[in-house]
């Protein structure tokens, strides 16, 4: 398998007036192709932070960071912009979903500003609410359906522009045990199909579902497990 994301000592520091905090310290890791991989700390511990720059929503103030053997740090906002859209997924806590339209709306959105045409559009934002379960609340908005429903609507608009890579940020924060499980088998069942996950949670037994867990603390990676 290629490696798809390289760290090399990537370090962030933000300044709030006078004071400079340094979130990440010098974080160095690598991702295989077709990984499951958790970064777990604690509150304060990075890994939002981490995630943000993984995700290209951020630069880091030091260091390399490669995804898919480019360089990105060098990338301009609006390149950086474009290779983020090709390339990663994003599925929040929140969902992030807009309230007035459509799910499939909602999961359309990546299309229409990728440019694809309509019919095109339809075609694959249909398939991405089948492919979690969700075909049948197409036309349902999002205050008729579950917190649930919700996030496998998030999924299939993370999932519609077959992205290689798959970010999700705590998203099982705002579900009860049993919907949180059946989100995980989601994430599982799309790494065995060969979507790279990384997945950023503060709760052990989410992380667990993953093949490896990067456990993070004050901006530094405390151990790298892998899961047997």
């Amino acid at each position: 398998m290629s490696t798809v994301i390289k760290l090399e000592q990537l370090k962030k520091i933000y300044s709030l007036g006078k004071v400079k905090v340094e979130a990440l310290k010098g974080v160095s890791f690598e991702v295989e192709e077709g990984e499951f991989v958790s970064i777990m700390g604690p509150s304060g511990s990075g890994k939002s932070t981490l995630m943000h720059i993984i995700g290209c929503l951020d630069y880091p103030s030091e260091g390399k960071y490669f995804l898919a053997n480019q360089d990105v740090t060098r990338l301009s906002d609006d390149q950086l912009a474009l290779f983020r859209n090709k390339k990663i997924g994003f599925v929040f806590q929140q969902f992030n979903l807009l309230p007035r339209a459509t799910n499939l709306r909602n999961v359309e959105i990546p299309l229409i500003y990728a440019g694809i045409p309509f019919r095109e559009r339809q075609k694959q934002t249909l398939q991405a609410l089948q492919d979690v379960g969700l075909s049948h609340r197409a036309q349902h908005r999002p205050n008729e359906i579950s917190g649930g429903e919700k996030q496998r609507v998030a999924i299939a608009r993370a999932l519609v522009g077959n992205p290689s890579i798959i970010l999700a940020d705590e998203p099982t924060g705002n579900l009860d045990s049993k919907t949180g499980q059946e989100i995980m088998n989601i994430f599982q069942n799309l790494n065995q199909k060969g979507n790279t996950i990384i997945l950023v949670t503060h709760e052990r037994e989410v992380a667990h579902y993953a093949r490896r867990i990067i456990y993070i603390k004050d901006g530094l990676i405390n151990k790298d497990e892998v899961l047997v």
